[in-house]
């Protein structure tokens, strides 16, 4: 390693050092402002042009709202249809109804696990937030869950989510990571689901019972929460009638909700699902060359397939939800208010995660890891691990170490070119903190200071990596 190289990575010791400081300390700065002061002082340092600096900055900031923002906003919106529907509140009657205290963390991780088959990890997530809030608002309520209720339900949905954007095609990182390998497709998504399994089951339920007492006063924005539960609602005064249940309304806004549809609701949830799927399968198997397979790929883009689910609910609101599309209308634009700040702090987060690319930390760490005498499997975990941390993006750790490791094995394929896709997959999952912009949404949607986001979203990602790892080793010695 030069001195060059020992410089950027004091660099970045010293960014995510004051990053912390300016968030936690008595000065108590706004993230948002922290990322952006912490960037342009990273990249000075780093010796990146100022001309290109303010270019990173808003290349970064502009992407990530781009990929992310876009879709939350729609995701924000969708989830106050289907709350003002009560469907939201149906389902979690159902749900908390027919199944114990001790099966929810299962039950969420399972669909979790089925939703996050074809999403990426900010929309997976955006699509369960409803859920969540209304089943953890419930057992808030109860009194019967020790710790937080937000936290044993979250922590699931964060382990199969992001188990299966990094380890598992046909997401993209796998599936770049397969491309370069020349892994087969077959294998590949055999072996991504025998990882994934028990890596969900230790990080997710397991986890989350032993940490949600440890944590028993996280609990999200009381505003953001009564966004998707439906709890925000103005109780019209009215000594005739009772509130509902949950204090979200009066007695005929009680009987609507009761009589919601939850079919159309989850039709509503699965359209984006479904049309992300069959993006994914076209890619797969048909030619590049192929209408059919360019107007899936377009209808399946996270941004087209979530205001296709969000399209569906708002005519299913107007048109069998009693409401005049004036309420409507008003209620969608309070459901963009609360989302506001995370917005801000997800750019903020991109535009951090692309000075750490262009300013070089990001080569820096992997020209020191190559020069590792590992494993292959370990080298390619490690290499995607330290690139995802030090660029903020999982695509940059996969994309990068595929192009390292993939002459040491060949052409051949096989299962150790499966196993190493998995690994690298697993590694760039590791050690997601303050310059991941998936971070900044789990912490500001549950409500958590940076210590708490530590130790849910940190925690079990990296719990998610080492397995993944772990057990692509596993396999790699049985075989």
């Amino acid at each position: 390693m030069t001195s060059h190289t020992w410089y950027l990575l004091l660099v970045l010791t010293v960014a995510i050092g004051l990053l912390i400081y300016l968030i936690n300390s008595r000065l108590r700065i706004h993230p948002f402002i922290a990322l952006i002061v912490v960037t342009i002082g990273t990249g000075l340092a780093a010796g990146e042009p100022v001309a290109k600096l303010t270019g990173s900055i808003e290349e970064g900031a502009g992407g990530t709202l781009g990929d992310i923002g876009l879709t939350l906003a729609l995701g924000a919106m969708l989830g106050r249809l289907l709350s003002d529907s009560g469907a939201t509140d149906a389902i979690a009657h159902a749900i908390v109804d027919r199944s114990s205290n001790r099966r929810l963390p299962w039950l969420v991780a399972a669909a979790a696990f089925v939703i996050g088959i074809p999403m990426f990890f900010e929309v997976g997530l955006i699509v369960l937030l409803p859920l969540i809030f209304s089943v953890a608002r419930r057992l808030e309520g109860d009194g019967a869950t020790k710790g937080s209720p937000y936290v044993l339900l979250g922590v699931p949905a964060i382990a199969a989510l992001s188990t299966l954007h990094g380890m598992v095609p046909p997401h993209p990182g796998p599936l770049t990571a397969m491309t370069g390998l020349h892994a087969d497709l077959g294998l590949t998504l055999g072996v991504g689901i025998i990882c994934s399994i028990p890596t969900v089951i230790l990080a997710g339920p397991v986890y989350a019972r032993w940490i949600a007492p440890r944590l028993a006063d996280v609990r999200p924005d009381p505003v953001l929460v009564a966004q998707f539960t439906g709890a925000d609602r103005n109780y019209e005064a009215d000594t005739t009638t009772d509130a509902s249940p949950t204090g979200s309304g009066n007695g005929t806004d009680t009987l609507r909700r009761a009589g919601a549809s939850t079919g159309l609701a989850v039709a509503s949830v699965l359209i984006p699902v479904a049309l992300m799927l069959l993006r994914t399968l076209a890619e797969t198997v048909l030619d590049e060359s192929s209408t059919v397979r360019a107007a899936l790929t377009f209808v399946g883009e996270p941004l087209v397939a979530m205001l296709a689910g969000f399209l569906f609910a708002l005519g299913v609101s107007l048109v069998r939800g009693g409401r005049s599309s004036e309420a409507t209308r008003s209620s969608l634009t309070d459901s963009l208010k609360s989302i506001a700040a995370i917005l801000l702090i997800i750019g903020g987060g991109g535009a951090f995660k692309q000075v750490l690319q262009d300013s070089g930390i990001g080569d820096a760490i992997a020209s020191a890891a190559e020069g590792a005498h590992l494993n292959v499997i370990v080298l390619g975990w490690l290499i995607a691990l330290l690139l995802s941390l030090t660029t903020g993006s999982a695509t940059v750790g996969i994309v990068s170490a595929t192009g390292i490791v993939a002459p040491l094995i060949g052409t051949g394929g096989g299962l150790e070119a499966s196993l190493l896709v998995v690994a690298i997959g697993a590694g760039s999952l590791g050690l997601n903190y303050v310059n991941h912009a998936g971070f900044w949404l789990v912490k500001e949607s549950f409500g958590m200071d940076l210590t708490q986001a530590a130790k849910t979203q940190t925690v079990v990602q990296t719990l998610v990596s080492v397995m993944g790892l772990g057990m692509a080793l596993l396999l790699s010695v049985l075989a």
